[in-house]
């Protein structure tokens, strides 16, 4: 998510940043015996039928930035029970769940932390119950602890380290529907994500030679702006060929996503349409697949919804997914939420149910 301030201090201060912010709540429910019937043996995925093209971001582990390791349920937040089997109802069958390598792994090179990892556990087998597949993201921009990998104290091994320990504590989870490397690598990190990309490809395949990698870009992965930034990510090599080049994309003037100004009187109800298109094109160009990794628009204005919805239309007619930022309990006014409120979908939801797979896309595109 571009450009924004994660929530961060006690459940309290938390809570009162929802209007503008996120959160989400923990699981209850024992699991362990349950959970390992939810275990495959080898890792291997059954093929979907159709492409799921609307997928949602499901947020809250990564929140409080600079707050680590934090509390769960104070500081950041997994999902209460019952919550992969609500969105599953609604049509979901797939989600990014965005994760902090702070608490993953508090200390460079060393195991995960068991309090935190025990949480992906919990989570992975609620969403195997419910049917949905996850993409575990590294939502760390390209750093940790606010440094970037490369530079002195976090190498790129340290990071090869960490892709290492994902693929092998949740390879076996049968929800596991892929590994999103790093999310939004920008500024100072962008001179070495080749070289770190190749690296967690690498980590992965050690381990999981059957899912799907998602490789953001640089420049906060910008759809907009890839050509520019990306040819390099065309030489990254993957021994089961299975790389997905996942953008974000936000419709306001800067795209950040931040929403600041009302929409301007020369409105363009293209925008999406226009901003996506040179990923889109640098994919056909390149023959490689492509997702939308995030993409989110407030509810205050109806012209927002017809933007995406011409987006949404532009992506079916090229099987291309789109992933909605974003979903939670703890969201209060959030503009970009689309958690519904009791049982009234948010104005989002409305547009974006109408799309949720095609029979015509049985593989992820651009056609």
């Amino acid at each position: 998510m571009s450009s924004r301030t994660l929530p961060s201090g006690s459940q309290s201060d938390q809570l009162q940043q929802a209007s503008s912010l996120f959160g989400r709540a923990q699981p209850r429910r024992p699991w362990l015996v349950a959970g390992l019937a939810l275990l495959l043996g080898c890792g291997s995925v059954q093929a979907a039928p159709s492409v799921p093209l609307v997928q949602i971001n499901v947020s809250g582990a990564e929140f409080s930035e600079g707050v680590f390791p934090g509390v769960e349920g104070t500081h950041y937040f997994f999902p209460k029970e019952g919550f992969f089997a609500a969105w599953r109802a609604r049509g979901i069958t797939s989600v990014r769940f965005p994760m902090k390598w702070e608490r993953l792994q508090p200390k460079l090179g060393a195991g995960l932390d068991p309090t935190y990892a025990k949480l992906v556990d919990k989570m992975l087998l609620q969403a195997a119950q419910a049917n949905v597949k996850v993409i575990l993201d590294v939502h760390n921009y390209g750093r940790y602890r606010e440094k970037v990998i490369g530079t002195q104290g976090v190498t790129v091994e340290h990071y090869k380290n960490l892709m290492s320990h994902i693929a092998h504590r949740w390879s076996g989870y049968s929800a596991l529907g892929g590994y999103d490397l790093m999310n939004e690598p920008h500024d100072d990190s962008d001179a070495i994500w080749f070289e770190a990309a190749q690296a967690g490809i690498l980590a992965v395949r050690a381990t999981d030679k059957v899912r799907p990698i998602y490789v953001e870009g640089k420049s906060w992965s910008s759809a907009e702006r890839w050509p520019a930034y990306n040819d390099d990510l065309l030489k990254l090599k993957d021994p089961s060929n299975n790389l997905i080049f996942s953008a974000h994309l936000y419709i306001d003037p800067d795209s950040s996503g931040a929403y600041k100004s009302s929409i301007a009187s020369n409105w363009d109800p293209d925008v999406g349409v226009k901003r996506a298109k040179p990923f889109i094109d640098w994919l056909k160009r390149n023959g490689r697949k492509g997702h939308f990794g995030e993409f989110g628009i407030p509810d205050n204005d109806p012209r927002w919804l017809d933007a995406m919805e011409r987006l949404l239309k532009y992506l079916q007619s090229e099987c291309v997914p789109l992933t909605y930022w974003s979903t939670g309990p703890y969201w209060g006014g959030y503009s970009l939420a689309i958690e519904p409120t009791g049982n009234t979908p948010r104005p989002q939801w409305t547009v974006l149910s109408k799309y949720l797979t095609t029979p015509k896309c049985t593989v992820i595109g651009p056609k």
